[in-house]
């Protein structure tokens, strides 16, 4: 089997990025995913530029693929679920498949983890659950809002919300309060919170409405849940390479993690979980992929 330049794992804007740039550097490219980008729970994101009016999640990705199919990218619908290193490079598994490369591009982002409440993805569609206040606190201003999370973890997301509404409550899923540093900064924020825990979340309509656990019922418009996620860097730590506190892959300026022609970009190396983040990794890696490879005159 011929080993090809370059494997993509991974078809959100940062894998696609990286396709359509490789592509026009005459490089050959296979584009692998599993179909479970965080790109595409986005309802609508107005920080992405070139968008004055805002670009839904799953029509940047159509806009994206369009773009690469230009180039004759196609996209593999599939998990891989081993990278081995070879020779040659890499040897790639999924089932049903797989394929050699030279060089690896994963782009595979991560998981935020998720509130237990009913409908929660028809909700997360509507903007009533939100995960990243950088992407789209504007568009919660005014709002009444719900951070939901480890007390001392979430302070800061409430705070920092505090910029856009008055009306900013942190939600604990255990009951346990803020240590009294975070207590004060949340206090002199004009951040509400109270001292019972979640009992229920569900959303009603246009609102979502919040049970503690000591009766009392609350009403907001949006409720960002700061529960942690799980960063999707199986493939590269099971060949050695590094990850930071956060579970981030570890990186250079060109996108290299610690193995030999693996590359990482967007979610799966970085905590700033921006769109404009990804696609410029994209463009740092794939140009360092091309470089990194034996010129192919024409």
């Amino acid at each position: 089997m011929k080993p090809i330049d370059c494997l993509i794992v991974g078809a959100g804007p940062a894998g696609l990025t990286a396709a359509v740039y490789l592509a026009r550097y005459r490089r050959s490219v296979a584009l692998i995913d599993a179909g479970e980008s965080r790109a595409a729970l986005i309802p609508e994101t107005h920080n992405y530029p070139g968008f004055a009016h805002g670009i839904a999640g799953p029509e940047l990705l159509a806009a994206l693929k369009a773009q690469a199919a230009c180039y004759g990218i196609t996209t593999t619908q599939a998990r891989v679920t081993r990278l081995s290193i070879e020779e040659t490079g890499f040897l790639a598994a999924w089932d049903g498949g797989n394929l050699r490369a030279r060089r690896v591009i994963l782009a595979t982002g991560l998981v935020d983890e998720a509130p237990d409440m009913p409908d929660r993805e028809a909700a997360t569609a509507r903007g009533l659950v939100r995960y990243c206040p950088i992407c789209d606190g504007y568009e919660a201003s005014d709002k009444r809002i719900a951070v939901f999370g480890d007390a001392d973890q979430a302070c800061k997301k409430a705070i920092f919300l505090r910029a856009y509404s008055r009306e900013v409550t942190l939600l604990t899923p255990d009951g346990r309060r803020a240590g009294e540093g975070a207590s004060r900064a949340l206090a002199e924020a004009g951040v509400a919170s109270p001292a019972s825990m979640v009992a229920g979340i569900e959303p009603a309509g246009d609102c979502i409405h919040v049970l503690l656990e000591d009766g009392t019922r609350l009403t907001f418009d949006t409720i960002y849940p700061m529960l942690g996620c799980k960063v999707r860097s199986e493939l590269a730590t099971e060949l050695g390479a590094e990850q930071n506190e956060v579970g981030c892959l570890r990186v250079d300026e060109h996108q290299r993690t610690g193995v030999d022609g693996l590359y990482a970009i967007g979610d799966v190396v970085s905590d700033l979980h921006q769109i404009a983040v990804g696609t410029g990794h994209a463009a740092a890696a794939a140009t360092h992929v091309h470089n990194s490879l034996p010129h192919r005159f024409r």
